[in-house]
């Protein structure tokens, strides 16, 4: 039972790395069209650069930080939920052809 526990959590860490990043990929391209739709501007390259000013520098670390944490938030979430909703089905169908059979 442990091994396949094991195996389960295994699963689960490799979907979860690469909905991750997937999801931090589509983020950072909306967030920036975003960005540049509000502010008709590029989103900043380089946050160092002088030739941006320190508050848009801010501002934009603070929207892409706070913006891809929430989405992976909320992705992470949604996917586990399905993952677990999965599980139950495929673990019950076990059961019940485990019970057959018997």
């Amino acid at each position: 039972m442990a091994d396949k526990t094991e195996k389960q959590d295994l699963a689960w860490k490799a979907i979860g790395g690469l909905l991750g990043l997937a999801t931090a990929w589509a983020a950072k391209k909306v967030i920036g069209f975003a960005w540049e739709k509000a502010t008709g501007r590029k989103p900043p390259a380089d946050s160092e650069s002088l030739e941006i000013s320190l508050g848009e520098a801010i501002g934009y670390a603070v929207v892409m930080g706070v913006g891809m944490q929430v989405t992976q938030i909320v992705v992470a979430r949604t996917a586990k939920k399905r993952y677990n909703a999965w599980k139950a089905v495929k673990d019950a169908a076990r059961e019940a052809a485990g019970e057959i059979t018997s």
